[in-house]
């Protein structure tokens, strides 16, 4: 069982930007956020959590260096919201990593969209219930 991810960025102004629009459609949205001042008095980086309600488990943290080709995917309560996360990813400056669409080769019923995020990560919104 996963209890939480991290995420090393390069820009997390930036990157919170992406991940606010793109995650909006999925319901997740930041729930605990440390500043780079409050960071440096135990010795750490500007970070952030993503999570609904009051559990952060997608989290990012400022990096000089970006975590390189991970994949995360974000559950999805419908296909709808797979094709929200899509198109407000994309506006939000990520780069088209597979459309919206069935992957039948998964299940038949997987219906994905896989985005590059601002540092090149392949962040995927995912349903699997049927249509």
């Amino acid at each position: 069982m996963l209890d939480h991810i991290g995420l090393k960025v390069t820009n997390i102004k930036r990157s919170k930007a992406f991940f606010d629009a793109a995650l909006a459609p999925l319901g997740v949205s930041v729930v605990m956020e440390v500043s780079e001042e409050e960071a440096k008095t135990f010795g750490q980086t500007a970070f952030m959590g993503y999570g609904e309600g009051a559990k952060p488990y997608f989290w990012i943290n400022q990096q000089p260096r970006a975590t390189e080709q991970l994949h995360v995917a974000f559950a999805a309560d419908n296909r709808a919201k797979v094709d929200e996360f899509y198109k407000a990813a994309m506006a939000a400056g990520g780069r088209d990593n597979g459309p919206p669409g069935l992957r039948p080769e998964y299940h038949p019923n997987y219906y994905g969209a896989f985005v590059l995020d601002l540092d090149g990560n392949n962040i995927e919104a995912v349903c699997h219930a049927p249509a």
